[in-house]
């Protein structure tokens, strides 16, 4: 159940469309941080009393220590008209018309005309992925397909907006219930589709937003989410690719060497994805096509030439370098398997 408390609004940290983060000063007089989904609950201002829901902060979770603003008390009414009838967040108090591109591109039920597909089952494989691709292939037009395992809305990852600000992707699309995308999906299947058919893509990276979640057990985590976006890119014509979850770093020895993660999207999926040889144990596992590649970039020297920093689990490519290789070669594999330039439709 939620915990939800007052507090006012000290100051405004930083804000993107969609997304206002906020200083508050609590009840108790403790200082604390919040963000506003704006889409959602509109704007908020110094001195605005409002509700937060603090549920995951005081569970310890790793939410980065943000509350959510419920609701801005300082305003009675929010009416920002959504462009259709299709509902995200369904049946729940912030239900919002956000749309769906399907009705207007009936081309995403083509089938993908083999674009590699690459699976990730972490949000921070995601800018790896894309950069390395770039460096691979100067010009490639990468879409980013965002899942529903995780964070719902794209407006949350800082790592999104940078690689969307640094041209590094031609378009985002958010699919189930995640939302905020330049296009609106109802699936995954029909998102690969607006990605290919719409954006040009000859690449599209698909990957669930920040928060993974897991239990420790190998089917009770949102990762394997990846088993399913295989086969059905696979089932439509694309090129499945599988990023490699891997660590040195990790404490958990689940995930040390080559996660269990990987180990059981390989054993669900039908579809044989491809994945980059890194770590080399990787090619032992069965139901995977493992492949060589060669001149892979430094994952630091990519990170530094991006200016973007990120982290796993709190590590950077010094603390743990076999996650960073892995994603880096995955993005660079998928680059290798572009058959040829394609260029978008007009939307």
């Amino acid at each position: 159940m939620p915990t939800l408390r007052t507090c006012e609004v000290t100051g405004v940290l930083a804000e993107r469309a969609g997304l206002q983060r906020l200083a508050v000063r609590m009840g108790d007089g403790s200082a604390a941080r919040a963000y506003a989904l704006t889409d959602l609950v509109g704007g908020c201002s110094i001195g605005d009393r409002v509700v937060v829901n603090t549920t995951a902060v005081e569970l310890g979770l790793g939410t980065g220590g943000w509350h959510v603003v419920h609701w801005n008390l300082a305003v009675d009414d929010v009416v920002q008209p959504g462009p259709g009838h299709v509902m995200k967040l369904r049946y729940t108090s912030l239900q919002a018309d956000v749309g769906t591109a399907e009705l207007d591109h009936p081309e995403c039920d083509r089938r993908l005309d083999g674009v590699p597909v690459l699976a990730c089952t972490l949000h921070s494989q995601v800018p790896l992925a894309v950069l390395a691709a770039w460096e691979r292939r100067p010009g490639i037009r990468v879409a980013y397909v965002m899942t529903d395992g995780a964070a719902l809305p794209l407006a949350l990852s800082d790592t999104v907006a940078a690689l969307v600000a640094a041209g590094r992707l031609v378009g985002t699309v958010t699919a189930g219930h995640a939302f905020g995308g330049d296009l609106e999906a109802v699936t995954v299947a029909s998102a690969l589709g607006l990605a290919v058919h719409v954006m040009g893509a000859e690449l599209v990276v698909v990957g669930m937003g920040p928060g993974v979640v897991g239990t420790g057990t190998s089917l009770g985590t949102t990762a394997i989410e990846a088993a399913a976006v295989l086969d059905v890119a696979e089932r439509l014509g694309a090129t499945p690719v599988l990023s490699v979850r891997a660590s040195d770093g990790d404490a958990r020895d689940r995930h040390r060497g080559v996660s269990h993660h990987v180990r059981t999207v390989a054993a669900l999926t039908r579809a044989e994805p491809f994945v980059a040889a890194v770590p080399p144990e990787v090619a032992e596992l069965p139901g995977l096509r493992a492949m060589e590649v060669e001149r892979c970039p430094d994952p630091a020297a990519l990170l530094d030439g991006a200016g973007m920093h990120v982290t796993t689990m709190g590590r950077g490519p010094a603390q743990d370098p076999s996650f960073f290789a892995a994603a880096v070669a995955a993005g660079t594999l998928a680059a290798d398997l572009v058959e040829r330039p394609r260029s978008p439709t007009v939307h």
